[in-house]
């Protein structure tokens, strides 16, 4: 580890997230120095459809950034480096002057029949053993073929299609648009293994390339704050501006997976499970994501989820004004509120199973069409049972996810559990018991925060390299062993949850309420 000179060096990460925007100034030992939180929202134009004021979320972050280096006490020149962390798969479309024209989230759903032009063009098949990604609405190709069928004169004018992380980048003071190796992967056009753009998905799609970002590998300094940028930030002029990587990878960064057998599980408003690998993977079912890791040479297998803690958010706001109310009179946290009733309601939520399909499906099943559903409702249950409920159903889609691994072959020695879920200690349990595998938590429970804080650490030789970065940096706080009674309870409710599953997909239930979606 360089850390050349007097004063003592810091390292800021940001993670722009989809609710919200994180930002933590660490020592070089990754101890927490400064924090702070803004959270803002998507609008929901139609159903399916999810869009996002990027300039507002940049604002946003900018602004989490100047009170998190006012709260930890340093001084700005003593931030060695800045790095993102960015949610993933958000088109953003500019214009010749880099105005934004039009932003659409990760979670919408829009591109159906987008999806199926592309399925006609390479077979679902062909499109996966390319980019190692199952044909899903969510990658950037669908969106761009939409912009040019349904949105032509805003399509004329676009002369930038970009993600968050290097939008934010350039915002910051990069000299150009530069994209990690592992967000490109999610362009749908991109070759994993050569790191480049791929020539037939472009054609097909029919993108020029130089509408598109430059592929750069993660840990890579790309340029310094700008005068503007350090205003607005409170980082000093010239601080170094690093690629950081998605939010998914940034975390599995921060989580310490670096090597194979190494899992992240990851409950923040979306949900992933992680496997590192160290050659591009594919599943013959062609039912999971592989993309670049964070370390160059290395891949990501992934398990996918839509909606992960943004589904007990929506229990919080829109079935939990009686807790909110409860919440205000104690002066307590709602989120504490919840967890005291849910440990109230024995595993099972006595029958209670939802599908937590609120954004649609997407690892190992991969439907579009799939919605939330709560299941065996009765006069017995109130509240919390729906509560617990919801925290089983978004937890049992992560077991499906490592099932799927299973199946694949994939090793798993233990998990790693990330994400803001992990500030509940019964949902911590719970993970435990659900996947029948030993759990560890992290002291930096934000681990695509600290994940990306230390890529900016070894973009400026503070590490040797990435993996320096984390046997400095990432430390284990807790572990949690399986229950063996509750993990075979929720066996026999995956069973059933699966059946449910297969049943409204076959009997074409989750296609005709889609139907009936679009229509009303």
């Amino acid at each position: 580890m360089n850390t050349t000179g007097t004063a003592p060096l810091f390292l800021c990460g940001i993670d722009v997230g989809t609710t919200g925007t994180k930002t933590m100034i660490f020592a070089l030992d990754g101890t927490l120095q400064g924090k702070a939180y803004r959270e803002y929202s998507c609008s929901y134009p139609k159903p399916g459809w999810v869009e996002q004021d990027i300039d507002m979320v940049l604002a946003e972050a900018f602004s989490s950034c100047r009170e998190a280096l006012e709260r930890s006490g340093i001084r700005p020149g003593q931030v060695a480096a800045v790095a993102l962390s960015t949610q993933r798969t958000t088109s953003i479309f500019l214009d010749q002057e880099e105005r934004v024209l039009k932003t659409i989230s990760w979670q919408d759903n829009r591109t159906g029949n987008e999806l199926k032009e592309i399925e006609r063009k390479t077979g679902k098949d062909g499109f996966y053993e390319m980019t190692g990604l199952p044909l899903n609405t969510t990658w950037i190709i669908t969106k761009i073929l939409w912009m040019q069928k349904n949105e032509p004169d805003t399509w004329k004018k676009v002369r930038r299609i970009v993600q968050v992380q290097d939008y934010f980048l350039r915002r910051l003071g990069a000299d150009d648009f530069y994209i990690d190796y592992p967000d490109a992967c999610l362009y749908g056009c991109f070759d994993s293994a050569g790191h480049q753009w791929k020539d037939e998905l472009l054609d097909i799609a029919g993108i020029d390339r130089r509408l598109l970002p430059l592929p750069t590998p993660c840990g890579t300094m790309v340029g310094k704050v700008s005068r503007e940028a350090a205003a607005l930030t409170g980082l000093a002029e010239g601080t170094p501006i690093c690629v950081g990587a998605g939010d998914q990878n940034s975390a599995s960064i921060g989580a310490g997976i670096t090597e194979q057998g190494m899992i992240s599980v990851s409950l923040g408003t979306g949900g992933m499970a992680i496997a590192c690998m160290d050659y591009p993977y594919r599943d013959p079912k062609a039912s999971a994501c592989v993309t670049c890791h964070a370390i160059t040479g290395y891949y990501q297998f992934e398990g996918y989820q839509i909606g992960a803690a943004s589904v007990f958010r929506w229990y919080r706001d829109e079935l939990g004004y009686a807790e909110r109310v409860e919440a205000e009179r104690k002066n307590t946290d709602i989120y504490e509120l919840l967890n005291e009733k849910i440990k109230q309601v024995p595993p099972g939520a006595k029958g209670l199973i939802m599908l937590p399909y609120f954004g649609s499906a997407a690892s190992p099943r991969w439907n579009p069409e799939a919605r939330g559903t709560l299941l065996g409702l009765t006069f017995a249950h109130d509240r919390a049972c729906v509560a617990r409920a919801c925290m089983e159903g978004i937890t049992m889609e992560q077991k499906d996810i490592l099932t799927n691994m299973k199946e694949n072959q994939i090793p798993i020695k233990s998990v790693r559990i990330i994400g803001g879920a992990t500030n509940s200690k019964i949902w911590n349990q719970m993970q435990a018991d659900m996947y029948r595998l030993p759990c560890d938590t992290l002291a930096v429970e934000d681990a695509a925060v600290i994940g990306a804080a230390l890529m900016g650490g070894a973009a400026v030789g503070i590490f040797s390299d990435i993996r320096e970065g984390v046997r400095n940096m990432i430390k284990v706080k807790e572990h949690y062993e399986p229950k063996p009674e509750t993990a075979d309870l929720y066996d026999e409710m995956y069973g059933i949850y699966c059946r449910a599953y297969e049943s409204l997909e076959q009997g074409r239930v989750f296609e005709k309420i889609s139907e009936f979606q679009s229509r009303y």
